[in-house]
């Protein structure tokens, strides 16, 4: 992975949250916040919608362990962030980096497969882009092979063979799987790399 921290505005660490059982609060009554509540819900949060921005204050976020904010106010993210740093919460204002202490990363579920699509807030639309072509992929025969695969590793777990023949087991059951990717790009971007290409 190249190292490339200084050429983007913000680049963000993924990582995956346990929200079981942990207040989590979402601002806004659009389609994005009910969506973000419903994940945060089906991942096992307590979950609290403040559906007016204007009225929310301090206290209502203080004990909250996730903030997720959908509204794009300038006035009211600089504010959530400034309650964010007093009080230790992680916050999420959608499409604002710079008032975030967190990002929402676009999510492609099978199986027991997660895959998680971060682009640092550059463009939502490139994200969500990844995001259709790799559900298309991750099908309902992927969620089946990884069941199946799933259950070998549960067959060979119990056949009390030596770790390393069950870890050979594993790799060579997976081996054979191959995935292929391709790219297309917007005109504007093929004609000025093609203008920079050497002559």
């Amino acid at each position: 992975m190249s190292n490339e921290s200084g050429a983007y505005d913000y680049l963000f660490f993924p990582i995956g949250l346990n929200v079981r059982e942990r207040r989590c609060v979402v601002i806004g009554d659009d389609g994005e916040a009910r969506e973000k509540g419903a994940a945060l819900q089906a991942a096992g949060a307590e979950v609290e919608y403040l559906r007016y921005p204007p009225l929310v204050g301090e206290q209502m976020v203080a004990d909250a362990f996730v903030v997720i904010s959908t509204p794009q106010d300038e006035a009211l993210s600089s504010l959530l962030l400034a309650y964010a740093e007093r009080h230790k919460f992680l916050l999420c204002c959608i499409d604002q980096p710079a008032y975030s202490t967190v990002a929402m990363q676009a999510i492609v579920e099978s199986g027991p497969v997660r895959v998680a699509i971060s682009t640092g807030g550059v463009s939502p639309t490139v994200a969500a882009t990844l995001q259709r072509a790799l559900a298309r992929a991750l099908d309902a025969r992927f969620a089946r092979f990884m069941l199946r695969l799933q259950a070998i590793r549960r067959r060979v777990r119990g056949s009390g063979a030596a770790a390393a023949s069950r870890r050979r087991h594993m790799r060579e059951a997976a081996a054979d799987l191959a995935v292929e990717v391709s790219m297309r790009y917007p005109a504007w971007f093929e004609a000025e790399e093609s203008e920079q290409e050497p002559h």
